[in-house]
């Protein structure tokens, strides 16, 4: 059967390529008829039993199907092109010095479960995935990792002021 199919496809081949060349050259731009003519040339290698006597009017409909499909392609690859450059420019994370440092001050973990919940804007129960925990361990944990991050936060800023003098005032 390979072997057969194989003949058949060696002797029909080169007849095919110059007529396929020319027909999909008069359609579309040239880099797309090279893949279009590679990819007719496939489905013409994989069909071969089925390949009639003349083959030419059989191959010219499957490169007309194999151009639809690129055509198709490119619609789609336009389409999501368009909308990810309709997407606002992503911002990235805050340039906040204070919050980088406090960040840095807390366990990896930490960090990053605030982080997922932050710039990535994911839900607990998302977070959860994302780390292979529960919902409910990814919750707590979040909640533990936004107070120690606050906690770190109040104490920098606090320290980068001036503190107020309590001398002489009576509580």
């Amino acid at each position: 059967m390979d072997e057969s199919r194989r003949d058949r496809f060696e002797e029909v081949a080169p007849g095919l390529i110059e007529p396929l060349r020319r027909f999909l050259a008069r359609r579309t731009d040239p880099a797309t008829a090279d893949d279009v003519l590679a990819e007719t040339l496939l489905v013409c290698w994989r069909r071969a039993a089925d390949l009639p006597e003349e083959p030419l009017p059989w191959v010219y409909a499957v490169a007309r199907n194999c151009l639809r499909n690129a055509e198709r392609s490119t619609r789609r690859q336009e389409r999501v092109a368009a909308r990810i450059m309709a997407q606002p420019a992503d911002p990235g994370p805050p340039e906040d010095p204070a919050l980088h440092e406090a960040l840095a001050t807390l366990r990896p973990e930490e960090a990053e479960l605030l982080r997922l919940w932050a710039w990535e804007q994911l839900t607990p129960a998302e977070i959860a995935v994302v780390l292979g925990i529960s919902a409910n361990a990814a919750s707590t944990r979040l909640t533990r990792a936004k107070q120690k991050l606050s906690d770190r936060l109040r104490k920098s800023r606090a320290g980068a002021g001036h503190e107020e003098s309590r001398e002489g005032r009576r509580s």
